[in-house]
């Protein structure tokens, strides 16, 4: 085994949750240690389009933006993290901000859009690339502090020691045991290998295999509605180049439809995520769907409906890589079907993040509660954000 190094606060996963908690952390004055299994650029976070929610409206509330959640999630999420998740969402934007991220803005304010499940405009974007935009921000955040980045770094086992805890990694030429008084676990979820296995698509990084969940369940972990795993209700279906990529649900916010075969709407555009892709289950198992001309199963969006001024500010990215591949959303509609997307489930947590392990703690998608059984479109970014600026000074003080 090699030398083993000493942090305060390890941090595993570079997603926009691990680098919330691993700035946050070194803020609060503790050594933090960053360790990610391929490179700190890589994760599903930056492959965020859609945009992150916060209450700024004049008609909504943070009140208003936790029922919605509860009315997405089917009652299942916890209530306790859910007012969390809500009640600090605009705090969360400002120190975004602070650290470089800035957001779309028109009439003097944030470019708000209503997202599926919501009742009132709360969506914050960044174009279509606001996971991009929040991710590059914190990376900078964090290369300029004191903390190590460790590459390469696989977690493959995590065990308590006298002073905290010893995580053990794989590397490209051998294994590592690391010391550290508490640990942060943010490496996302399994949806890449679970499409794998399912022989589906996903729009996730093809780093998102869950093994980070099997170590914390394995060292005993409580975690809850790991079988709950969502399909993005629009995934690109055609052209090839496209299948997989996760069409921003922000066009349906700026008036695009779904459509079945005979030009027919069938459901609710702005519906919650479940709910939109079980309609467009039903509605290709009843036979009104269409085929791609690679014979796949898909419906159409009717993305002509959407304003070209709306295309160009909130969308710029989708449209850049459709018209490359020769298609033009805003002439034609497009073809789509509901893709692997998101892990709701995972490691149980407290209000600060911590997990039923004393001194382990975790954030973003490995971590569940705070979306239930039904994520609503924003609030992922959002969750890594809140409960990464929770776990980071949580697990620095318990490390004190």
């Amino acid at each position: 085994m090699a030398e083993t190094p000493s942090f305060d606060v390890l941090v595993v996963g570079s997603g926009a949750s691990g680098l919330a908690a691993a700035v946050s952390a070194e803020r609060a004055g503790a050594r933090v240690g960053l360790a990610t299994k391929t490179t700190l650029q890589a994760c599903n976070s930056a492959k965020a389009q859609g945009g992150i929610q916060a209450a700024f409206g004049e008609d909504d509330s943070p009140e208003i933006h936790a029922e919605d959640v509860m009315r997405s999630s089917h009652d299942t999420a916890d209530p306790r993290l859910v007012e969390v998740l809500t009640s600090e969402a605009p705090s969360a934007i400002h120190w975004l901000e602070e650290l470089g991220v800035e957001f779309t803005r028109s009439n003097g304010g944030y470019r708000l859009a209503r997202c599926g499940g919501a009742t009132r405009k709360r969506l914050l974007q960044v174009g279509d690339r606001t996971g991009h935009a929040i991710t590059k921000s914190l990376r900078e955040a964090f290369e300029a502090g004191s903390g190590t980045v460790l590459p390469q770094h696989e977690l493959t086992g995590l065990r308590p020691s006298e002073n905290g805890w010893i995580a053990s990694f794989s590397l490209k030429d051998g294994s590592v045991d690391l010391a550290t008084g508490t640990i942060v676990l943010a490496a996302g979820g399994r949806c890449y290998r679970e499409a794998e296995t399912r022989g589906e698509l996903s729009t996730n990084h093809p780093n998102a295999t869950g093994e980070v969940t099997r170590v914390a369940l394995e060292a005993g972990a409580a975690e809850r509605d790991l079988d709950a795993l969502q399909y993005h209700p629009n995934g690109g279906a055609w052209p090839r180049t496209m299948q997989g990529y996760s069409i921003p649900e922000t066009t349906r916010a700026y008036g695009a439809v779904l459509l079945n075969a005979d030009g027919e709407e069938f459901t609710d555009s702005l519906g919650a995520r479940d709910a939109v892709s079980r309609a467009i289950f039903d509605e290709i198992e009843n036979g009104k769907g269409v085929l791609t001309p690679d014979g796949r199963p898909a419906v159409l969006l009717d993305t002509t409906r959407i304003a070209p001024e709306d295309a160009e500010i909130s969308l710029p990215y989708m449209l850049r890589r459709y018209r490359g591949a020769g298609i033009d959303p805003l002439a034609e509609p497009i073809l789509t079907y509901p893709v692997l997307h998101y892990q709701n489930g995972g490691l149980v947590i407290d209000e600060h993040a911590e997990t039923t392990l004393e001194g382990v703690f975790a954030c973003g998608e490995i971590a569940g509660g705070a979306h239930g059984r039904n994520r609503m479109m924003g609030n992922s970014l959002l969750e890594c954000t809140v409960f990464g600026r929770r776990a980071g000074p949580a697990a620095a003080q318990r490390a004190a």
